[in-house]
């Protein structure tokens, strides 16, 4: 018998956008994980499985050889530093930026500038790129609320339309990157399996330029 094929991906518009790329590649999923509890996928192949875990778990899974490929945010592979990867492919979907925002008449306290995110290290390159040295908060969510109530001056989080800032009294003003979702290989994996992983890279990559 063949062996297996773990493929790690996270729920939500990833798996969405996933989806159809995997079915052009002749994979597709026997469940549909916002309406399973099952945690392991099935797929019309036997010798693959889908892995359904957190987004930000995604990269540790597949450097540790959980699962030989995933598929992860740009994002999230910057704050895990891509240790053990290979990144081969960026698929294009839930694409959207990294950027500073905070509010337009903002005027900073004196002393280092506070940045809230869940993006610490991305953010702490940046700044130190710049010269610059930054208080980080570390918040999980509800990012705009930190200038509005004075946690911090600006925020560094994802953004897609804006909408949320907006309607925050926020702007997007600083770019730090482009975001979109990656294919991410372990290395072992890479080696061990290299028929079946290049085989996959290259029906994804045909249809990701379709």
């Amino acid at each position: 018998m063949t062996e297996t094929l773990t493929i790690a991906l996270s729920k939500g518009r990833i798996f969405k956008e996933t989806v159809p790329l995997l079915a052009a590649a002749g994979i597709e999923p026997l469940d549909d994980p916002e309406k399973s509890r099952k945690l392991i996928l099935d797929t019309n192949r036997e010798d693959v499985k889908l892995v359904i875990i957190r987004a930000s778990d995604v990269p540790t899974y597949v450097q540790y050889g959980a699962a030989d490929i995933g598929v992860a945010g740009k994002d999230v592979l910057m704050e895990h530093g891509g240790a053990g990867i290979y990144e081969p492919l960026d698929l294009k979907i839930a694409q959207c930026r990294l950027m500073v925002a905070g509010r337009p008449d903002a005027r900073p306290r004196g002393g280092r500038l506070r940045i809230a995110t869940k993006f610490v290290d991305s953010t702490r390159r940046y700044y130190a790129a710049r010269g610059k040295q930054v208080e980080i908060i570390k918040l999980y969510g509800s990012m705009e609320l930190a200038p509005i109530v004075g946690l911090a001056d600006y925020i560094v989080d994802l953004v897609d339309t804006g909408n949320t800032l907006k309607a925050n009294g926020l702007e997007p003003l600083e770019h730090i990157a482009h975001i979109s979702s990656r294919l991410i290989v372990n290395k072992a994996a890479m080696k061990m399996k290299h028929a079946r992983v290049k085989a996959l890279i290259e029906q994804l990559k045909s249809a990701v330029e379709k």
